[in-house]
């Protein structure tokens, strides 16, 4: 069964209790938590105090997705802020294999986010140390863009490599997800689905996140 993860990006920031409460009694899996800094994408969103703010209110695990150069300056920090999944960008880490080693070592599970522009190729050496890829389906930086299509076929591809080395890998995939095209992002090979404005902005959240668990 796929995993819902709704991104708090979306969420009202001035109720965000509010928001956690509802994602604590609908059918979401994780907390998809998005932390951009302004230079490796252009938006900043929030840090460490928002998201242990959040974690208060919280019961369910805090997928971190960073969206910031040097990574590994921070990780120790977002461990303990809460952070259970800590996933970085392929384009922002120089020494990746050291950085997932680094999140491993905190006890978190780490992942590898790739832009669209990146092909899943570059995965393949490090990709049995993963425990997710996550695949933007957007241009990363700011929420309610349009679906990338080619999606489909990274997924596929990410998929016999992951099969090919013998990984654990789960598939995530973050931007544009809707009732429209999470079936076929699931049928291409996707595990977990990430959705914020197709979550936060429907007239019944709740009934939103349970109809994408049960596509």
């Amino acid at each position: 069964m796929h995993l819902i993860a709704p991104s708090i990006l979306s969420a009202d920031f001035a109720n965000l209790q509010t928001a956690c409460e509802m994602l604590n009694k609908s059918d979401a899996d994780w907390f998809h938590i998005d932390v951009m800094d302004g230079v490796f994408v252009p938006n900043i969103s929030f840090g460490m105090p928002i998201i242990k703010a959040i974690r208060k209110h919280s019961t369910k695990v805090f997928d971190v997705h960073l969206m910031i150069v040097e990574p590994d300056k921070y990780i120790k920090d977002f461990k303990a802020v809460g952070a259970d999944i800590l996933t970085v960008h392929y384009e922002a880490c120089t020494h990746l294999h050291r950085t997932i080693q680094a999140i491993k070592s905190e006890g978190m599970k780490a992942g590898v986010s790739l832009n669209p522009h990146t092909n899943v190729s570059v995965l393949e050496d490090i990709i049995a140390d993963l425990d997710l890829v996550l695949i933007m389906s957007v241009n990363p930086g700011f929420g309610g863009q349009s679906f990338i299509e080619n999606t489909y076929s990274k997924i596929e591809k990410l998929k016999e490599i992951i099969k090919s080395k013998n990984s654990k890998a789960l598939i995530e995939i973050d931007g544009g997800v809707t009732s429209a095209n999470a079936k076929k992002l699931i049928n291409a090979g996707a595990d977990v689905l990430v959705a914020g404005s197709f979550v936060f902005n429907s007239a019944n959240p709740i009934k939103t996140i349970h109809e994408l668990k049960n596509i």
